[in-house]
């Protein structure tokens, strides 16, 4: 089925909410008028080599911004609210301000409420938010490839940060890392215990 092409609309959505380590990263585009592209989908859907020729075609013919929730976000903020505060900064440095935003999932940031949807699937059904997805999946890929560099341990390179088999015995083998999520299972535990042996 061809997705949805909502002229002006502002696509957002994230790469990185799952994963015990690393920053969630929130892309939002907006597509010019006229932009077909048939293999535009869902990233989750497109193999590694699309997802970047479709983002450099993206980056190139669009208007788009990239904002990160860190790990200070995260831990501090949770999940939820460092990926919906990295929302509303993309959205605010793409500086457009009479388009409606229309958000992946079924949460819409606080402060695009006069001027949002929420669509869940949205990045399976819209070409603007199908657009943010691919951004957000290369750039957070890109990030946790160089990481991988600096932690060569833990395979960031191959799953990502994400809870395959290989990075679960990594975390078991040498334990976190310093961006690993502690807020996150499998870490809460050990996280409690050492702030009950620091009290």
């Amino acid at each position: 089925m061809p997705l949805k092409r909502i002229p002006d609309a502002i696509g957002v959505d994230e790469a990185g909410r799952g994963p015990l380590a690393g920053p969630v990263v929130v892309a939002a585009v907006q597509l010019p008028k006229g932009f077909r592209c048939p293999e535009l989908d869902d990233s989750k859907k497109l193999d590694a080599s699309t997802r970047e020729r479709l983002a450099k075609r993206i980056r190139s013919a669009s208007r788009w911004t990239l904002a990160i929730g860190d790990l200070g976000a995260i831990e501090r903020r949770n999940i939820l609210w460092a990926t919906l505060d990295a929302m509303e900064q993309a959205v605010s440095d793409l500086g457009i301000q009479d388009a409606e935003v229309l958000v992946d999932g079924n949460r819409l940031p606080p402060g695009l409420a006069d001027r949002g949807r929420a669509i869940v699937d949205g990045d399976a059904k819209v070409a603007c938010i199908a657009a943010a997805s691919i951004l957000a999946k290369t750039h957070r890929d890109a990030l946790m490839r160089k990481l991988a560099g600096e932690y060569p341990e833990y395979g960031f390179e191959r799953h990502f940060g994400y809870a395959t088999p290989e990075h679960l015995a990594a975390i078991e083998r040498h334990g976190p890392c310093p961006i690993h999520r502690l807020t996150f299972a499998p870490f809460k535990k050990e996280a409690q215990l050492c702030l009950s042996l620091e009290a």
